[in-house]
């Protein structure tokens, strides 16, 4: 039996369609997990990844887990409800484990299996909470994932990308709208990191093609 207590019933929906990555920000896995599974706390996550790669089910996968809070992606405010959420045990001030990193990508494989969700459905905590949430973080290898086609990852970028507005890009990926400061803050995390400065025409290109790899998956999902 799933450990936590912090779980509802989803709303409106039967089906996640998100899965949502964190870092824990806290000292160690067994401080998280107590947290997590504390009913004070009001928080909890469907799954917890620990320092050592051992992944532990803390909320079954058809209920709605409290570990997203305020924001939206795509449109939908009750990220929760759509969602599956991972938690992985790591302060936010290192990189994360390799043994970490290859759990997580099986335990992406089977839950995208599970619920159908694809690639352009796995977002950061800071995705869809730009500026409130920084999580998993600058140090999060995001890259790995794209090339193991278990999230976006923009490795091809065409000629004339550039010339495409930054927000009706970002618009199209699912980024809340926010001002456009916060949102390209937001955007580098995930995609950039370590950039800085005034938007610059690789934003506006790697933006492009990753809105690109976004509207080509949603369409291909539904013919």
């Amino acid at each position: 039996m799933p450990p936590s207590p912090n779980h509802g019933e989803r709303r409106g929906t039967q089906r996640p369609d998100l899965i949502v990555l964190h870092y824990t920000g806290m000292a160690d896995g067994a401080s998280a997990r107590a947290r997590l599974c504390d009913p004070s706390s009001e928080v909890s996550a469907h799954w917890l990844i620990l320092e050592d790669g051992t992944a532990e089910a803390l909320v079954a996968e058809d209920r709605r887990a409290w570990h997203a809070g305020a924001g939206s992606w795509r449109g939908r405010e009750d990220v929760n409800s759509h969602s599956i959420g991972i938690e992985i045990a790591n302060p936010g001030d290192r990189p994360f484990a390799a043994a970490q990193m290859t759990v997580l990508e099986d335990l992406l494989r089977g839950v995208m299996a599970r619920w159908g969700i694809g690639p352009a459905g796995v977002i950061a905590h800071s995705d869809m909470a730009p500026g409130r949430k920084i999580d998993p973080g600058p140090r999060f290898d995001w890259r790995r994932l794209g090339f193991a086609g278990l999230a976006l990852w923009a490795d091809r970028i065409s000629p004339g990308d550039n010339d495409l507005p930054l927000a009706a890009s970002l618009d199209l990926i699912g980024y809340p709208p926010v001002d456009p400061e916060t949102r390209l803050s937001a955007f580098r995390l995930r995609f950039r990191p370590g950039a800085s400065g005034p938007e610059s025409d690789h934003d506006r290109a790697v933006a492009a093609a990753v809105a690109r790899l976004s509207v080509g998956e949603s369409v291909d999902r539904t013919t």
